[in-house]
């Protein structure tokens, strides 16, 4: 069936594979491999300040699995920030929420340390483009008396003041 030139060279070929096998079992894998994980730019922690003195009265506010829990028995106790004073944190690029108890929102900081969000926002809370996150509202108060689209209202009103 194979003749004599053919065995030799499978045979040929198999011995190569096995010094190319036996060669990176010896050496390991090469240096330039990357390692699995994020890029770097992913890891990468940015000092990003939290501004929410405007708030008044004063009250408490928390950024989930950052800063010190806002829910507890007690909030005079609480180690959650007061709105009185800002803080700097630092968070790597990703999404991240603001609670306070009255008025909540997502926000994401950049690659590059920039922030991001709804522009729906933008009559309570200031800093897009930046890395400090002003919070000027205890709550929202949509401009013209309507949800904002931030909110998933797909109601429209019909001009009677119906809707």
């Amino acid at each position: 069936m194979y003749s004599a030139s053919s065995r030799v060279s499978i045979r040929g070929k198999l011995f190569l594979w096995g010094l190319a096998l036996a060669g990176v079992l010896v050496t390991g894998f090469p240096a330039n491999v990357p390692a699995a994980g994020p890029p770097p730019a992913y890891n990468k922690e940015h000092t990003i300040t939290i501004d929410p003195t405007p708030l008044v009265p004063q009250s408490w506010w928390q950024v989930p699995g950052v800063t010190p829990p806002l829910w507890v028995l007690d909030p005079e106790t609480s180690d959650a920030y007061r709105t009185t004073e800002t803080h700097e944190l630092k968070l790597k690029p990703g999404q991240y929420k603001f609670i306070s108890f009255t008025f909540d929102f997502p926000f994401t900081v950049s690659l590059d340390g920039r922030l991001e969000f709804s522009k729906s926002l933008d009559q309570c809370v200031e800093g897009r483009g930046t890395q400090t996150l002003v919070v000027r509202c205890k709550r929202t108060y949509p401009h013209g008396g309507q949800r904002d689209a931030y909110y998933g209202n797909s109601e429209v009103s019909d001009g009677a003041g119906t809707r």
